[in-house]
């Protein structure tokens, strides 16, 4: 562990999980988009590459430990779950992405640990896309923030502590920041580190704004 960053009620850790999740608190709910070891980072799109967008290893393989990653939390979301060896769950939950290009896929999938009907999400790609601030501050792999707010409603109602140990560029904790949860996000890419720190700060910011 080389640094870590309080903002609000946001802990922001920069490191490899597996050696800072054993001294998180245990967490209501764990809401996460772990790397799906598809080499989607090795292959940045043409868009992405004009933007400056470099291809990059940390989605070449997917981490093992996913069970670790599921114990912190009473709840667990997992997107791409669908890429794990994972107990059988009748709570999925789906993002249909509408107005995908042809070449993407039409849908992602998180599994859950929740005994529930499965749930699906509608929200344009290009929604998200938007979020990433232009090219300057985006993650290949970047949710919309109304994703994640929607995954933390539908865990339960008395979610007040949630985790991201694949915090990336911070979505979960801009979503944890207006909805007023407790945080704790964990990244090893300085990059994806700072970008994390400004986007939450900001959400923050935002929010002191308009109190």
């Amino acid at each position: 562990m080389s640094r870590i960053e309080t903002i609000g009620n946001a802990t922001l850790y920069l490191g490899d999980c597996r050696d800072i999740l054993p001294s998180l608190p245990k967490v209501d709910l764990v809401l996460t988009d772990p790397p799906y070891g598809i080499g989607f980072a090795a292959q940045p799109t043409r868009y992405q590459r004009m933007n400056g967008m470099q291809p990059a290893a940390w989605d070449n393989s997917a981490p093992d430990f996913i069970d670790e990653v599921c114990s912190v939390g009473d709840v667990s979301i997992i997107w791409g779950g669908n890429y794990f060896a994972l107990p059988p769950s009748r709570g999925w939950l789906i993002w249909l992405k509408i107005g995908n290009a042809p070449s993407m896929a039409d849908l992602e999938m998180a599994w859950t640990s929740m005994d529930m009907n499965a749930r699906c999400f509608e929200k344009s790609v290009k929604s998200a896309s938007l979020e990433k601030c232009l090219a300057t501050l985006a993650h290949p792999s970047q949710k919309p923030i109304g994703l994640m707010e929607w995954c933390i409603n539908l865990a339960k109602k008395t979610t007040s502590t949630v985790a991201d140990p694949f915090m990336g560029s911070g979505t979960t904790g801009i979503a944890c920041a207006n909805l007023g949860k407790t945080f704790y996000g964990i990244e090893r890419e300085p990059k994806y580190f700072d970008i994390a720190c400004q986007r939450i700060e900001n959400a923050y910011r935002q929010s002191r704004l308009f109190a």
